[in-house]
């Protein structure tokens, strides 16, 4: 996975993949965003209540990714169906027998075969999706591979549903826990929604960890570290350090500058979904509080079991049925 992979592999693939997700590409992508978040609210409006995440925050960075990619919509519960699989390998609900790694391999193949079966589809006939585009980039005589690109799926599908979800679950929970901030957000959304949603990956952090291997020997604040041992960035310590965040266990939405690491740090691997992912929590409580004004957590979030994921499996809500 590029995730994983150092320089020059890792420079090689991301300046082909990288050109989907620039901010003017994400900006025609703005219009898709409002259309599936009215969709999903439009549905869940008259009924005064749901499960928040399989119906909400699960729905829309899966339709987004999907249409993307030109995934046919009828593939869509399949590819959410695996990739719970995959990210909730660790999980009971998910996976019953957690020392059986079968199932998981299983669901990462298929979602690598669907998107190779599309690449090579578009290969003979394109279309305006990101399937097309990453399958005919030519970037100085480089193309991807049907095997990389099933790889940058199985990564982008995991990365760009999995993380967001669970931004947008724990901003439900976030703002039904703080109502002061909830109504300073409604008062005048488009004042405060840039730094609210920066605020809520701040306080979420949807991973937790990633591991890195040192390249060489350094010493980091008196604790020397040797070439090749392996270190862990820990995005929710980053992320409540008291020597950058005044008050770090507290959720302000008009909290500025926010300096947060939820999208890694500056660098190679800086998440190339990142406004994308904005861009969608944004969307996404707009549409949700201007709609459902009253909406609020009703229960306590069903936790995934995981070391790696911040995540929330369920969540149920209640709302003023519109």
């Amino acid at each position: 996975s590029m995730i994983n992979m150092d320089d020059p592999r890792h420079t090689r693939l991301r300046r082909i993949v990288s050109r989907a997700f620039t901010p003017q590409m994400i900006g025609r992508l703005t219009d898709d965003v409002r259309r599936i978040a009215a969709r999903i609210v439009t549905a869940i409006a008259p009924r005064g209540g749901c499960d928040f995440v399989a119906e909400v925050a699960d729905r829309l960075p899966l339709e987004v990714i999907c249409t993307m990619m030109g995934i046919p919509e009828r593939d869509y519960r399949f590819v959410l169906d695996r990739t719970n699989l995959i990210v909730g390998s660790g999980d009971p609900e998910y996976t019953p027998d957690r020392d059986d790694p079968s199932a998981l391999l299983t669901a990462a193949a298929e979602l690598s075969e669907l998107v190779a079966d599309l690449g090579r589809h578009r290969a003979e006939h394109p279309r305006e999706d990101l399937i097309s585009a990453l399958v005919h980039a030519n970037v100085d005589g480089e193309r991807l591979s049907s095997r990389e690109l099933g790889s940058f799926f199985g990564l982008l599908v995991q990365a760009g549903t999995e993380t967001t979800r669970n931004a947008i679950s724990h901003g439900l929970k976030l703002l039904t826990d703080n109502p002061d901030q909830r109504a300073l957000l409604i008062s005048a959304y488009e004042r405060h929604a840039r730094t609210a949603v920066e605020e809520i990956l701040r306080v979420a952090s949807p991973v937790i960890y990633m591991r890195r291997t040192l390249t060489r020997d350094i010493e980091l604040h008196g604790t020397r570290l040797p070439e090749g041992g392996k270190v862990l960035l820990f995005y929710w310590s980053a992320n409540r350090d008291d020597t950058v965040f005044a008050e770090p266990g507290r959720f302000d939405i008009t909290r500025e500058p926010n300096p947060h690491l939820s999208f890694g740090a500056p660098g190679p691997h800086y998440c190339l979904g990142a406004h994308l992912a904005r861009l969608e929590i944004t969307v996404m409580f707009r549409e949700l509080l201007a709609r459902l004004p009253d909406i609020r957590a009703s229960g306590e979030p069903s936790r995934l079991r995981s070391s790696f994921l911040n995540g929330i499996k369920h969540l149920p809500c209640e709302f003023t049925p519109a």
